[in-house]
C-alpha cells in the first residue's frame, strides 16, 4: 500500500532516493521501479528490513528495476548516517507519529536532502486518528505505537521552520479508515472478529487487484475520510 503519489515527484534517472522508516519496503520497492535510480530503505526494525530485502530481491528477479539499484540500512531517523545534501528525494511515510524527538527527525530528513529537491512526508490524519484513540486505548499504548496526533497546520509549520516550503498536499486511503475504527471498536489485538477479518480480506483484494471502480471510490472519499495526510515540500536553495 503506497501512500506517496510518485507521479507528483518528477523522478529522474540518476536520482538517489531515501525511504526513511521504510518498514517492509513498500515505498522503497516503488522507488526501485523508477528508471535508473538508487533506492535506499532505512529503518531500525531488523524484522521489517528482512522482509523489505525479500521484496526487493523479488523485484530484482522480476526485472522491475529498470536499471536501478537498491540498498538497505539500519538507521535512526534522528541521527541519519548520511552526508548532508546527499539525496535527490526523501520519503518519510507514517514515521513521525512514532518518534519521540520529532524535531531532531525533521532536522535530519531535511539535512540529507539536496537544496531545491523534494521531501514527501505522510502521517495519520488528525480526525480519523483521534477517533481511533477515543475508541481504544490499546490502539496507541503499545511498544512502538503512535505517541502523538498532528494537526495539518501544526505539522506544516514544524517542517517549514527548518528550511522547506510546502507545495502540495492530499489525503489517502479513505477505505482504510473504517477498517481501523472497527479494529479499535472490537479491540486492536483481536483476531476472531468476523467483520474485521472480512474487511481485511476486502482491503487485501483491493491492493492486489486494484479494480477501477474501487480506486475511483477511494479518490472520491479521500477528502472526507482519508486516513493519511500526505505533504510535499521543497528544500530552499
Amino acid at each position: 500500500m503506497v501512500t506517496v503519489d510518485f507521479d507528483r515527484l518528477a523522478i529522474q534517472a540518476g536520482f538517489k532516493i531515501l525511504d526513511i522508516g521504510c518498514g517492509t519496503g513498500r515505498h522503497t520497492c516503488k522507488a526501485f521501479q523508477c528508471a535508473q535510480v538508487t533506492a535506499i530503505g532505512a529503518d531500525l526494525n531488523l524484522t521489517d528490513l528482512s522482509e523489505a530485502r525479500q521484496r526487493l530481491q523479488y523485484q530484482t528477479q522480476l526485472g522491475n528495476h529498470r536499471g536501478g539499484v537498491w540498498a538497505l540500512a539500519v538507521a535512526d531517523v534522528t541521527r541519519l548516517p548520511f552526508k548532508s545534501n546527499h539525496f535527490d528525494l526523501v520519503i518519510c511515510s507514517e514515521v513521525m507519529e512514532h518518534v519521540r524527538h520529532h524535531r531532531a527527525a525533521v532536522q535530519e530528513v531535511i539535512r540529507v536532502l539536496k537544496p531545491a529537491h523534494h521531501l514527501a512526508l505522510s502521517v495519520p490524519r488528525f480526525w480519523p486518528e483521534r477517533v481511533c484513540w477515543a475508541l481504544s486505548k490499546d490502539y496507541h499504548r503499545v511498544p512502538g505505537g503512535h505517541i502523538r496526533i498532528y494537526r495539518k497546520g501544526e505539522l506544516i509549520t514544524l517542517l517549514e521552520r527548518y528550511g522547506v516550503r510546502k507545495w502540495a498536499t492530499h489525503y489517502a486511503h479513505s477505505l482504510h479508515t473504517p477498517y481501523w475504527w472497527l479494529k479499535c471498536l472490537v479491540g486492536p489485538s483481536r483476531q476472531d472478529s468476523t467483520l474485521v477479518n472480512l474487511y481485511h480480506r476486502f482491503l487485501t483484494w483491493d491492493i492486489m487487484r486494484r479494480p477501477n471502480i474501487i480506486r475511483l471510490l477511494d479518490r472520491l472519499l479521500n477528502p472526507l475520510l482519508g486516513k493519511s495526510l500526505v505533504l510535499y515540500f521543497e528544500k530552499k536553495a
